[in-house]
């Protein structure tokens, strides 16, 4: 009998993990032996946090970061097949969501594999909740361009789907950059076109605030290095 692949959140940051993760989802990932992660340090560091008694040297983690080749992606689901459980673990958040172990779940599937997606965390779908902007219509468009023309070319380009299908479109960018995109945006985009900035969400500095483009000049927190979720809606 095949076993299951589990999607495990993680917290998006903060120690105290049962803000935003449930009791079952962490005995859940404790009780696992095989794991898919992007950094072992940082996977270790989490399920020793979710059961500090965990028994962590006798489980077994395969690396999917941007250096593994996606060739060895099949080679990860072989417990499986021999009956044991995996859990997907993202460096924050959902896995699957902005994240390559969707690479893992499209060959899951393709292999008949039972997929458990948890309960737990999204900045993404978080920072649309308290937005105020449009939540039945909505894009996530991932990192913009890092080039200063192109990026321009596709800030203007959303703003113009979100007036033409009233849909909000939701970005992010290397948090070393979000201070250089937000100045972008604003030099960008409509007075009018409402701008979200959401940052370090579930954390205790937490900074959720929609405006108008036109009402952001020189009141924009500084970002350097705080992952931040960024919406606009003309």
């Amino acid at each position: 009998m095949k076993g299951r692949l589990y999607l495990i959140p993680t917290h998006l940051g903060n120690s105290n993990y049962g803000l935003t993760i449930p009791h079952e989802v962490a005995t859940l990932a404790a009780r696992l032996r095989y794991f898919i992660v992007e950094n072992i340090r940082t996977a270790r560091r989490y399920l020793r946090l979710l059961d500090p008694k965990m028994d962590i040297d006798s489980s077994t983690f395969f690396i999917l970061d941007k250096h593994t080749n996606p060739r060895e992606y099949s080679t990860f689901l072989k417990p499986i097949e021999e009956g044991h459980d995996i859990g997907i673990i993202s460096e924050a958040g959902c896995p699957g969501i902005a994240d390559p172990g969707a690479d893992i779940v499209k060959i899951a599937h393709h292999k008949g594999i039972k997929v458990v997606p948890m309960t737990g965390p999204s900045s993404i779908l978080l920072a649309l909740m308290a937005s105020g902007m449009n939540g039945q219509n909505f894009a996530f468009n991932g990192y913009l361009p890092i080039e200063k023309h192109e990026r321009i070319k596709s800030i203007k380009h959303l703003e113009s789907r979100s007036i033409k299908e009233k849909q909000t479109q939701i970005f992010i960018e290397a948090p070393y950059r979000n201070n250089t995109l937000v100045k972008n945006i604003l030099d960008s985009c409509h007075p009018r076109t409402l701008l979200c900035i959401a940052c370090n969400l579930t954390l205790p500095d937490e900074f959720i605030v929609t405006r108008p483009v036109s009402s952001w000049k020189n009141q924009v927190p500084d970002l350097h290095k705080k992952p931040t979720i960024f919406l606009i809606q003309g």
